[in-house]
């Protein structure tokens, strides 16, 4: 019981440093292409900074529930997995639907 506290203790500060990381690499390209935007107009490199910012941040999410699957995997906690993999399905297809609709038009 104690080597499983351990791994979920692990995959928590895991995580934490994944969405913090996440979120302030988001923030600094959001800044940046904000501060590029308003000294110089719309420009390829103020629409593409504020592009890969929110880029970054719609996957950082998606990154922690790929990062929580492997994590579960490897303890074995296979009801955790079958969770995990239904939100990443869940995600998966929300993001193709969007993808395809935001393709048409």
């Amino acid at each position: 019981m104690r080597s499983e506290d351990g791994a979920l203790e692990s995959l928590e500060r895991t995580l934490g440093r994944l969405l913090r990381g996440g979120v302030l690499s988001a923030a600094v390209l959001l800044a940046f292409g904000l501060v590029v935007s308003i000294a110089a107009g719309a420009t390829p490199l103020s629409a593409g900074t504020l592009t890969a910012g929110l880029i970054v941040l719609m996957a950082t999410p998606i990154l922690r529930v790929v990062v929580s699957l492997v994590a579960y995997a490897r303890m074995r906690d296979w009801f955790f997995v079958a969770t995990t993999v239904s939100v990443f399905v869940l995600l998966a297809v929300t993001v193709l639907l969007a993808w395809s609709k935001l393709s048409r038009g």
